[in-house]
């Protein structure tokens, strides 16, 4: 495993849409870890693979810390609710901003073994899946940000 290049805002290739996985390959395996390991090095909860330049649909979140989700060519069949939160993002270093999203998400996507799986989230989860899968499509939630971004460190000062 090796950790991977963070793509920050301005990279052309994070606004492109990325290109369905067909095949898992012992490359596309070594991805899926870099992008792990490259996710707990950078203190985050999810990660996509045009962050670290490589257009491919293919996502891993971790919400907890401990329970990892390999989601590859994942889509979103069904969302209800709404929460509005805070949003921070590995390639917007240091900024966060409020943004709305759905508070239940129902995805399917395939495993690093290529099983096709569901998975239901609420909160945290249904936040992280729908901006990892907004990566996929070449969109950053810093265009769906309600009001000015902030500095993370002037949010701490707030809440501190």
């Amino acid at each position: 495993m090796a950790l991977r290049n963070i793509r920050e805002i301005g990279d052309g290739v994070l606004n492109k849409k990325c290109k369905e996985v067909k095949e898992m390959t012992p490359r596309t395996k070594e991805l899926i870890e870099d992008m792990l390991e490259t996710m707990y090095e950078a203190n985050g909860v999810g990660l996509a693979a045009p962050q670290v330049g490589v257009l491919k649909r293919i996502v891993v979140i971790d919400v907890t810390g401990e329970d990892p989700y390999v989601m590859v060519n994942p889509r979103i069949l069904e969302t209800s609710g709404e929460q509005t939160g805070n949003e921070g993002c590995l390639s917007v270093p240091g900024k966060t901003g409020t943004v709305t999203r759905p508070n239940y998400v129902k995805a399917v996507a395939y495993d690093e073994n290529m099983e096709l799986y569901e998975l239901e989230g609420t909160e945290l989860l249904a936040r992280a899946i729908c901006h990892e899968l907004d990566h996929l499509e070449g969109k950053l939630y810093v265009d769906m940000v309600e009001g000015p971004l902030m500095n993370v460190e002037d949010l701490e000062d707030e809440e501190g």
